[in-house]
């Protein structure tokens, strides 16, 4: 993704759109300062590593996070990181910094509380989905660790807006079963923006990158990413896949049946076999999130009934 200019993309993207334009009542998360500082000092490629992992053992959550993610089983290192340096040296400045980043976002995130989400099935969600985004850009030959960053941070202020306004986003549950319109499509003529655009805007203003940011923008374009001339071989595609998933709040109607539709266009895509991947690497990732609702349960009923309709006409035949 690096041969790309996501800075113009996304300021095209997002034109004259503000900040400014969401509501005042609106509590905006804040952003780890050890984050920023590390995002800011790692792009001088003179900065050492005892200079990050300075920089980040000032934050206690963000020392732990990083320790307990390299010495997980799923990283299988065969000699523990016993201090933060040597973490940093293990994983390497980029996938350093997009894990510093999903874990400051959650906990920015998880301080607050949502009246209409539950975090603990939503954060399994979206782990699921960033899983899923990875596998994904795998296969498009795209940036594997953008794409799972974004997925996992794709909905992130979801839980802020749902409880901020509340009233609004509870109209958009309670018509669910007869509306068809995912929930970009609910939020727009009713804000004039929605999650995705403000969670863009907010990101950029903690300074996150911009192929990270891009992620976010336009992960709610679902199958047209795909088909992008710009964006199809991207993490950014990865992502906007990943987006089809079933979650708590049923963002997109159809979501599944778009990615069968995908699996009959590409032969290599395999639904079945991609979900049942996500939950096996869900149980070997050990980051604390609980899959009580496994992937493979969630589109189960979908999946068995696409198989049965491929049965029978293939029977037919």
């Amino acid at each position: 993704m690096s041969d790309m200019d996501w800075s113009a993309i996304r300021e095209e993207a997002l034109g004259q759109f503000t900040l400014a334009a969401l509501p005042p009542s609106i509590s905006l998360p804040a952003f780890p300062h050890a984050v920023t500082r590390f995002i800011e000092r790692s792009k001088d490629e003179s900065a050492s590593l005892k200079q990050l992992a300075a920089i980040v053992e000032t934050d206690a959550g963000l020392t732990i996070e990083l320790l307990k993610h390299v010495n997980s089983s799923f990283v299988g290192l065969r000699e523990k990181a016993r201090t933060v340096q040597q973490a940093l040296s293990l994983l390497g400045i980029r996938q350093s910094k997009m894990l510093l980043i999903t874990t400051g976002t959650q906990a920015a995130v998880l301080s607050r509380k949502s009246k209409l989400i539950n975090q603990a099935c939503f954060w399994n969600a979206c782990l699921q989905k960033a899983i899923f985004a990875r596998i994904v850009a795998k296969m498009l030959k795209a940036d594997a660790d953008v794409a799972f960053a974004g997925a996992l941070l794709q909905d992130y202020l979801l839980p802020v807006l749902t409880n901020d306004l509340y009233e609004r986003y509870a109209g958009f549950i309670e018509n669910r079963a007869n509306e068809s319109e995912s929930l970009c499509e609910y939020e727009r003529p009713l804000f004039g923006w929605d999650h995705a655009t403000a969670a863009a805007l907010l990101a950029h203003r903690w300074k996150l990158p911009d192929d990270l940011i891009c992620c976010l923008l336009f992960h709610h374009r679902g199958l047209h990413a795909l088909a992008d001339k710009q964006l199809g071989r991207t993490a950014v595609a990865a992502v906007a896949l990943s987006a089809l998933l079933p979650d708590q709040l049923r963002q997109q109607y159809n979501g599944l049946e778009q990615l069968l539709l995908l699996q009959e266009k590409w032969p290599a895509f395999q639904l079945r076999e991609i979900v049942e991947q996500v939950d096996r690497e869900h149980a070997e990732m050990g980051m604390g999130v609980s899959n009580d609702f496994p992937l493979a349960r969630r589109c189960k009923a979908a999946l068995e009934s696409s198989e049965s309709n491929n049965s029978l006409f293939a029977a037919a035949s």
